[in-house]
Formats: structure tokens, C-alpha cells, sequence
């Protein structure tokens, strides 16, 4: 399996446009842009829908599938999907889940373009073309649904944005696991009384503590925050915050080649094309 991070930010990104604190001044300064969290895995399957352009020239062409979060517009970005009608694709395309991102997506598809909606629920499994993805339960103020995604050749990832503490039977859906890598929200930071249902620097170590507890998180799994927000500190103190808790933060546009023990910058996956087959069901925007 092979994971390329095309965005590692909150919704505003890092730095945010239209702040000074120090640590959207820190990112300026060393010439870092976090954009709105995404990811692809091995070429084909996408990772919420978000607005921009990839990093680096990065082509999504051979995507066949997109696994929406949820509805809010930094995971959302119907308008992405009419790029993608007027590259004049033949190749079918599924978008994948909640039922209020499904009605986000529906007024932007042409009639007749190639293009499948599959609403899911936590629970629903999904069989697309070798990768088995699995919906879990997320704790957000809209329908929101995390993804637990195991490629043909074995490596599992579990995707874990935007969520508040996690709901119990998602950590118990994951006992087990052993996932090799685990991207998870930290939106914000040292900003504790922000009334969300986004995890901070205090409730992210205790969510790790219980994908431990139940074997999903493992001394081998690569831990990657990502959602990350201006409300936390620079990113050299970031970084050494999350390493006492086993984690780290990559830039956008690191390939990481989970269970290998390397990543690449920057640069798209390399993998085989594949066809698709579903099963499955039909505030603030951080």
C-alpha cells in the first residue's frame, strides 16, 4: 500500500491566510502550506473530496473511487468532480458516503457521466476492486463516517477525521487491527475550549491510549496527525509533543509505503489500475 498525503490541514489550512500568530508566522517562514486533509492510497482510491489542487502536479486520472467523510466543504468539494467531467472520463468513478454528501455531489454530475453514488453507514463494508473498506463510527456535529482501509496486499490504514473523542464501538470495531499506518485528526492543538467535536493535544494521546488497548495502534503502526490547525504551536514543538505519544506529522505530498519504514517527497503512488465493485448501502467546518 502506498499513501500519498495531498493535504495534512484544518480547513483554513497552516498557515491561515488572514492570521499573524506565531505559528502561521513559523510556517510562513519556513515556507510550509498545510492544505485541507486528504489522501490517496495507491493511486486509485481517494480520500475525501477536498477543494484545490494537489500538491506537486499530482494526478488523480486513475482514481475509480472517493471516500467522502462527511459534508462539510474541506471534505466536500463537489465542484472538484466537474474537473473531472470536462477531462472527458470514461472510466467509471464511485463517490462513497454519507447520504448528505451524496445530495452535495448530485447537482454537479452531467447526466450522463460515468459516475456511481453509494451512500454507507458505519458498519458497511465495501469491496473496490482488492481494497476492503470498512465505515466506522465518527463523533462530529454532521453524519460523518471514518474509514478502515486494507489493500490487496495486506496493509491497513485507518483514516480518522473529523472526529471528537472516538465513539466506543468504533475503537472496538478496530480490536485487532494492528493498522500500519493510522491518520488521525489534531485540530486543535493547545485551544482547549473550542466546544467541538474535533480532538485537541489533550484528547488525541488518550484516543492513541485506546486503539492500544485494543491492538489497533501497535509499537509497528506509523502514527500521522493530520487535520492540523494554526491553534497549535510551531512546528518544531509540535513535533516533539506528538513524539512523546508516538506520533509525527509529515508535509503535504509525502508518499508513505505503510509497514516499509520509509516515505517519499513528494510525488504520486504508483500502482495497478483496477475496476470497481461496491457493496454497501445508500458548525464550524474544521
Amino acid at each position: 500500500m502506498e499513501v500519498t498525503l495531498l493535504g495534512t490541514g484544518a480547513a483554513d489550512g497552516w498557515p491561515n491566510p488572514w492570521c499573524g500568530c506565531e505559528s502561521c508566522t513559523d510556517a510562513r517562514r519556513r515556507d510550509e502550506q498545510r492544505r485541507p486533509t486528504s489522501a490517496l492510497v495507491d493511486g486509485v482510491l481517494l480520500l475525501d473530496l477536498a477543494p484545490g489542487l494537489p500538491p506537486g502536479g499530482i494526478s488523480l486520472g486513475r482514481v475509480h473511487t472517493v471516500l467522502v467523510t462527511h459534508a462539510h466543504p474541506d471534505h466536500c468539494s463537489p465542484f472538484s468532480l466537474l474537473w473531472r467531467h470536462w477531462a472527458r472520463p470514461t472510466a467509471p468513478l464511485t463517490v462513497v458516503g454519507p447520504a448528505p454528501v451524496l445530495e452535495e455531489c448530485r447537482p454537479w454530475l452531467a447526466p450522463d457521466g460515468p459516475v456511481r453514488l453509494t451512500a454507507v453507514e458505519p458498519g458497511d463494508v465495501l469491496d473496490l476492486a482488492g481494497h476492503r473498506v470498512r465505515a466506522l463510527a465518527a463523533d462530529h456535529d454532521v453524519p460523518t463516517v471514518l474509514y478502515d482501509v486494507t489493500g490487496p496486499d495486506g496493509g491497513r490504514l485507518l483514516y480518522a477525521t473529523d472526529t471528537g473523542p472516538l465513539p466506543e464501538p468504533a475503537v472496538l470495531a478496530t480490536r485487532g487491527a494492528a493498522f500500519d499506518l493510522v491518520l488521525i485528526e489534531q485540530t486543535f492543538g493547545d485551544v482547549f475550549d473550542h466546544g467541538t467535536r474535533h480532538l485537541d493535544l489533550a484528547t488525541f494521546p488518550d484516543q492513541l491510549a485506546r486503539l492500544r488497548a485494543v491492538g489497533a495502534v501497535t509499537d509497528a503502526t506509523d502514527v500521522v496527525a493530520v487535520h492540523l490547525s494554526h491553534h497549535n504551536p510551531p512546528a518544531t514543538e509540535l513535533a516533539g509533543r506528538l513524539a512523546v505519544h508516538g506520533a509525527r506529522t509529515v508535509p503535504d505530498g509525502t508518499t508513505l509505503t505503510p509497514g516499509a519504514g520509509r516515505a517519499v517527497l513528494p510525488g504520486p503512488p504508483q500502482g495497478p489500475a483496477a475496476s470497481v465493485r461496491a457493496v454497501g448501502g445508500e458548525g464550524s467546518f474544521y
